[in-house]
């Protein structure tokens, strides 16, 4: 049982993928690009800035584009942006039970916002956002920093991730790592992979 379980947002937490994807989708259209909704997803997945990169190099998109993609995401991200099925409870549990959950995204402070909207706020011990300055994942030091700050023993953590960056973060903090996935999928960096909140309960 691991007592100190650190948190990816997007695509783990909160299946925002959807959400974001739309936004980007739309934002092309309005520049007479379209792309399949699930090929954004499959570019977002490996990071934002992959995507961007991809596009771009395909389409020219620049600045312009980036802020018209922000400011629509912006403009629906907080209504239409819900946690996984049975995440709010399996972090309540988790809470319950005297162990801590953190987050740790790249995201900024809207990710705390939406764990606020939800209720989920009280159940985390800690948080580390964009606003921090920390290295980007794969880089440990993030973690590092969580496990200086709240004494953890680092055979009592874990990383729960949907993408090989949070993985490696996680393993380069020396660290446990659980891919929750989309499909039961073997992935080198994981020592879980999981397809359902239901199964993490298994594992934490």
């Amino acid at each position: 049982m691991y007592k100190h379980i650190i948190w990816d947002f997007d695509g783990t937490l909160f299946d925002t993928y959807p959400v974001m994807a739309g936004a980007f989708k739309e934002t092309l259209e309005k520049d007479g690009i379209d792309e399949p909704l699930e090929e954004i997803m499959k570019h977002m997945k490996v990071s934002m800035t992959y995507a961007i990169n991809h596009y771009g190099e395909k389409y020219g998109i620049g600045n312009e584009f980036i802020a018209a993609y922000d400011s629509r995401r912006k403009e629906v991200e907080f209504d239409l942006s819900i946690p996984f099925e049975g995440m709010m409870e399996l972090c309540k549990y988790i809470y319950e039970t005297g162990r801590r959950n953190y987050l740790y995204t790249h995201r900024g402070e809207s990710s705390m916002r939406m764990l606020e909207d939800f209720g989920m706020i009280g159940y985390f011990s800690d948080f580390i956002t964009s606003e921090h300055g920390f290295e980007r994942k794969p880089s440990p030091d993030a973690i590092h920093h969580l496990i200086r700050t709240h004494g953890i023993d680092q055979s009592e953590a874990i990383m729960i991730g949907d993408r090989d960056l949070d993985l490696q973060a996680g393993k380069n903090a020396g660290i446990s790592s659980c891919y929750f996935a989309d499909e039961l999928v073997e992935n080198p960096h994981a020592d879980y992979v999981v397809t359902s909140v239901e199964k993490l309960y298994k594992i934490i």
